[in-house]
């Protein structure tokens, strides 16, 4: 197949990706917007190159003129989580879906691999709507915390290296790590109700942070200059060691200030 063909055949598959990605953003965005905590830390996604394709179709002796219908991770997206947990939660998410067809799942999660490998994967089927018109294509979802992100990059570098024959010695040491990587998220998972409440009080005083800070600007454009450097003073004092209910005050005083200059005027 000429390079040009490769890329008419590549461009469903990268719309797909691009799609995929905004979908899935889209619900953590969501649980963002409720000031909810998101099982979706963040996604991210390729489209396999040629030669990865033309490589993995002779070591599974696929011909080139099925490699859409027998390959099925030309288009991959990979979602992380924080916590173990979140990934069943994630693949609830995705089934409750009507936009696209679950073909079928490989929990490598609690059915690890002999290497260590752990993920959640799941086939589906998804139709993208070119100039032409519809197409459905394959595309593969793999679910994982940020801990077995890390390992699998490592081993997928490795593989690279040493050509799928990794010496086992070094084998041997991935597998150690991946036990101490999973161990690391049974830990986190254990302190999983105090990191959440860590970091919705982190994106709390964020918010009330970034409006103290629009409503200094206001002062400004107002021309009380020297309120707004006072309150500027103030909220540098508060912004690592004050609490929600002093940002919360300043807030309040400084919109109570902006009624009395506007109303003045």
């Amino acid at each position: 197949m000429a390079m040009q063909s490769w890329k008419s055949f590549l461009m469903p598959y990268e719309q797909a990706v691009d799609e995929l990605k905004v979908k899935l953003k889209s619900i953590r965005k969501e649980y963002r917007k409720r000031n909810e905590y998101s099982p979706i830390e963040f996604v991210t996604g390729r489209v396999k190159e040629v030669s990865s394709l033309l490589e993995k179709a002779n070591k599974f002796g696929i011909p080139l003129d099925r490699v859409g219908q027998e390959m099925e991770d030309i288009a991959g997206i990979r979602i992380m989580c924080q916590f173990v947990d979140d990934i069943d939660t994630v693949i609830e998410l995705i089934r409750a879906r009507r936009d696209m067809q679950i073909l079928y799942e490989k929990d490598y999660v609690r059915n690890v691999k002999q290497s260590g490998y752990r993920s959640y994967h799941m086939i589906i089927k998804y139709t993208v709507y070119m100039a032409e018109g519809p197409k459905d294509i394959l595309a593969e979802f793999q679910i994982r915390t940020l801990a077995m992100n890390f390992w699998a990059t490592i081993e997928h570098s490795l593989n690279y290296k040493y050509k799928q024959h990794i010496p086992k010695e070094i084998q041997d040491k991935l597998k150690e790590a991946a036990d101490s990587a999973f161990n690391l998220d049974e830990q986190m998972l254990e302190i999983k109700d105090e990191i959440k409440d860590a970091q919705r009080l982190f994106e709390v005083k964020s918010d009330i942070i970034t409006n103290i800070m629009n409503n200094i600007m206001t002062l400004m454009s107002l021309g009380k200059t020297a309120e707004a450097s006072r309150y500027q003073g103030m909220l540098n004092k508060l912004v690592d060691e004050g609490e929600v209910w002093e940002l919360n005050n300043l807030l309040s005083t400084i919109k109570k200030d902006i009624i009395r200059y506007k109303e003045s005027e």
